[in-house]
């Protein structure tokens, strides 16, 4: 029985639980393949640099949950996450995956609307007369 590793990412309103266990680089998003799931390629490269910093990108399976906000965010949740079950797994990566910025939650959130307005900053218009 191998070890399970688990760790988890968030971006925007988005989260992703991931579980790590030695194998052969299987990403399974919400039971879907991740090339299936993350449709655009720039998206994947996205989601594989922790990996390929860390020369692993065929050394481990993981079976992702995630949920909440849209694909962008959910692939940045998801680096997050891959990136701090790396970390948990072997601690020596840190300083190569901080100098990446790749362990900072992003903590840009989407803005509330105010009473009396139509959005967070947009303003109802202005008539003089």
């Amino acid at each position: 029985m191998s070890t399970e590793y688990s760790a988890t990412g968030r971006r925007k309103e988005s989260v992703a639980k991931i579980w790590a266990t030695a194998g052969s680089g299987s990403i399974r998003v919400n039971e879907r393949d991740f090339t299936d799931y993350f449709p655009t390629l720039s998206l994947q490269n996205d989601i594989l640099r922790p990996l390929e910093l860390a020369n692993s990108v065929h050394a481990y399976d993981f079976r992702v949950s995630t949920n909440g906000g849209g694909v962008h965010g959910q692939a940045g949740a998801l680096r997050l996450a891959i990136s701090r079950v790396l970390i948990e797994i072997n601690p020596e990566l840190r300083p190569v995956l901080k100098k990446e910025g790749l362990l900072t939650r992003d903590p840009r959130m989407k803005e509330r609307k105010k009473p009396g307005q139509p959005g967070a900053r947009k303003r109802f218009q202005f008539s003089k007369r």
